[in-house]
């Protein structure tokens, strides 16, 4: 088949687009089928496995093309480090939310008639039967707004800070072809060990891009208001966190170690 001749953004703009939709379809995915089936004990270790899996195959789509970013905060935190050029900032953060929007429209399509059978034939952002959560974020019970943002923080803080390490030129010996098993190995990790609080988004795109999908597909203006306006706090505190977690690794490895043989 012919190939066609496009530039250099446009094809950056679609792999991101594909690869962060290929994660968020899979991530809500797997949401989806553990609020719709019960809740079983295994359900947020399904949950952890799927976006793990999610942001494994996310990246081999994309990797090759645009570097397979999936996530403002990590193009953000890249471009504060001087590790990505500014002005291709603002095409990866907008394929980025399209992507999330587009992925999460491809579970919200396939769980539709399941979703609205679980609920009573509406859709609910919360209460029993709320199925808000299968695409958006927010903080448990009895969790404040601050805690929240505390968590958001930190988790994309690791994310990042760990994305510098398997990046780091010392470690390609040992990162090698395994780079996009081992990113998603850290998103299983982070979301076993700080998933409970909220949920762990760390990353703005998978948030908020699925939560305009709602306002526009029957959820209404709840899906923004929900937990005392939650929406704009993995947004915020996700980016703070990545330029937090990319910082860290400058301090504590390549700001002091640059002159090493």
């Amino acid at each position: 088949m012919k190939k066609w001749k496009v530039s250099l953004w446009i094809r950056e703009c679609l792999a991101e687009i594909l690869g962060t939709g290929i994660l968020l379809a899979f991530g809500t995915g797997s949401v989806a089928q553990a609020v719709l089936s019960g809740r079983q004990p295994l359900d947020m270790l399904s949950i952890n496995i799927g976006w793990a899996a999610g942001v494994i195959l996310g990246i081999l789509s994309s990797a090759a093309v645009s570097g397979a970013h999936l996530n403002p905060a990590v193009t953000i935190a890249q471009a504060v480090m001087g590790q990505f050029p500014w002005k291709k900032v603002p095409h990866y953060l907008l394929s980025q939310y399209l992507g999330a929007f587009l992925g999460a429209g491809v579970t919200l399509l396939t769980y539709r008639e399941n979703i609205l059978d679980f609920a009573g034939g509406e859709f609910q952002v919360s209460g029993e039967n709320g199925t808000a959560g299968i695409f958006v974020t927010s903080p448990k019970p009895g969790l404040s707004n601050f805690s929240g943002a505390i968590d958001q923080v930190v988790g994309t803080a690791l994310l990042t800070l760990c994305l510098a390490i398997l990046g780091n030129p010392r470690n390609e010996k040992l990162v090698g072809n395994l780079g996009p098993f081992l990113v998603g190995l850290i998103v299983l990790a982070i979301g076993v060990c700080f998933g409970d609080n909220t949920g762990y988004a760390i990353n703005p795109a998978r948030d908020l891009g699925p939560r305009i999908l709602l306002l526009i597909t029957g959820y209404g203006t709840e899906a923004f208001s929900v937990s005392y306006y939650w929406f704009w706090i993995p947004v915020v505190c996700c980016h703070i966190g990545g330029i937090l977690g990319s910082l860290i690794h400058f301090l504590f490895i390549d700001g002091f170690h640059q002159n090493d043989s």
